[in-house]
């Protein structure tokens, strides 16, 4: 037997009582969130007609460095928390590595992905406000699928406006999310004005999550008693998701291990900056210095190709613009993209984070994630979330260069979730339908073309 333990599991005593607040330790602040209508710097009042105040509240704390998690949402988590820490002993051995490869797996929960984390605080908080209605958007569906959990739980009316390409590829996620009650549109819809502009400007748009923000923002501030949360690029979900880091080093301090290298999958950001957080809080105080990498997918790599500026968060242009690495808010990614990471730009706090150098960015192909999901699935026995098989590839490309290399490096990445309602696309990669789209140069200027400008600032 090995002497490290496959699986590690906290006790309930050794799980965070705290989220930890990665901007209170960050040399320089992200710029701020603007207000479209005047240009100026969001305050927390302007956040209250779309969020709870506690989340808007969390939304603009860049200095309490730790927050106490409520023993509401504490008693919650701990039905599947914590999580595993896992060592991917076959992995290793498939690959002739002398890498130590670990991965912490958040999958052990309905939705299948990390995404729990963030919605029962967030359904927490207005239920505690004494809000009745939450909107939001999904693209995969671990988000939808999550916060319908999470509202069920608490007694909270939800709609999600799923993104229309996901919505039709994956009916078992619009299914799941109907046993909690929840109300799903597939978007853009005929529902809200947003999605009725969008769809006279472009009738066979197969959707974004730009579009589904836009509806769900919408039917949150013209409807009484409602409000609008989201699963990824905001504050608050990165602090909600720092749980994931702050078990993760824990446990390898159980082990009496660090990594060298910590890899996650980057759309919006929640997993990444929450398997990070506690990390890039020994890399900013000088403690260490881990390799940190993002792993975006070709087909719509914001940091990657991206430019770092002011933009909408949503596509119908109704959000503050947040200052990040994004592809316009026009950007609808490929069709044939068959995972989640779909959104147009990239949480403020890591765009500034790698604009600042402190982690590194990557792309890779989606028949190469497929093919590392596949392989990592027949050595592991779990079958991934494409999202999470992005960060497989790159941990598994890593792996093979201390084979190469002879270096004996520990690798930690983030295994955000199952693939079980993705199986249209491990067939599709099994059939070998399955294509690689990247955007062209052309497309990407088109995209950039949308930019906001904004006087003094950016024109």
């Amino acid at each position: 037997m090995p002497k490290i333990p496959h699986r590690l599991y906290l006790t309930e005593d050794q799980m965070p009582r705290q989220w930890y607040n990665l901007r209170a330790d960050m040399p320089e602040q992200p710029d701020p969130m603007l207000n479209p209508a005047t240009g100026k710097p969001v305050t927390e009042e302007d956040l209250y007609p779309i969020f709870c105040k506690e989340l808007a509240h969390q939304e603009m704390d860049a200095t309490t460095r730790y927050i106490d998690i409520p023993e509401g949402i504490l008693a919650e988590y701990m039905i599947y928390r914590p999580s595993p820490l896992i060592r991917a002993y076959n992995l290793e051995k498939a690959l002739d590595t002398p890498a130590k490869i670990y991965y912490k797996y958040e999958g052990n929960n309905t939705s299948g992905s990390h995404k729990l984390n963030s919605a029962i605080a967030q359904a927490y908080y207005a239920k505690q406000q004494g809000i009745h209605h939450l909107t939001t958007e999904t693209g995969a569906g671990q988000w939808g699928t999550a916060l319908a959990e999470a509202c069920a739980y608490f007694g909270l009316q939800l709609d999600v406006f799923q993104v229309k390409c996901s919505y039709e590829q994956k009916p078992f996620r619009k299914a799941i999310m109907e046993v909690f009650d929840a109300n799903v549109i597939p978007s853009p819809s005929t529902t809200t004005e947003a999605g009725r502009k969008i769809l006279a400007e472009n009738p066979n748009t197969t959707g974004s999550l730009g579009c589904a923000i836009s509806e769900a923002v919408e039917k949150a501030v013209t409807s009484e008693s409602c409000r609008y949360v989201l699963g990824s690029v905001l504050n608050q979900v990165l602090l909600h998701q720092s749980i994931i880091g702050l078990e993760a080093k824990k446990a390898m301090e159980v082990l009496d291990e660090y990594p060298d290298i910590i890899i996650g999958c980057a759309g919006g950001g929640s997993n990444l900056g929450g398997l990070i957080a506690p990390f890039m809080q020994d890399k900013l105080t000088g403690k260490a210095d881990p390799r940190i990498v993002a792993v975006e997918p070709a087909s719509c790599p914001s940091l990657t190709r991206g430019r770092y500026a002011y933009d909408f968060c949503d596509t119908g242009k109704v959000t503050p613009m947040a200052r990040m690495y994004t592809l316009g808010a026009g950007f609808i990614p490929s069709a044939n993209h068959a995972g989640g990471l779909r959104y147009h730009g990239m949480s403020p706090i890591l765009s500034k984070l790698y604009h600042d150098g402190y982690m590194e960015a990557t792309s890779v192909k989606q028949t190469g994630v497929f093919e590392a999901a596949v392989y990592f699935a027949k050595k592991e026995t779990i079958l991934p979330a494409p999202e999470s098989a992005h960060a497989i590839r790159a941990a598994m490309d890593e792996a093979i260069r201390c084979r190469e290399s002879g270096e004996a490096k520990t690798i930690l990445f983030g295994l955000t979730g199952t693939g079980y309602f993705d199986m249209t696309a491990y067939s599709a990669y099994r059939a070998g339908s399955m294509s690689d789209y990247v955007p062209t140069d052309e497309e990407l200027a088109q995209a950039f073309s949308t930019l906001p400008k904004i006087p003094g600032v950016q024109e």
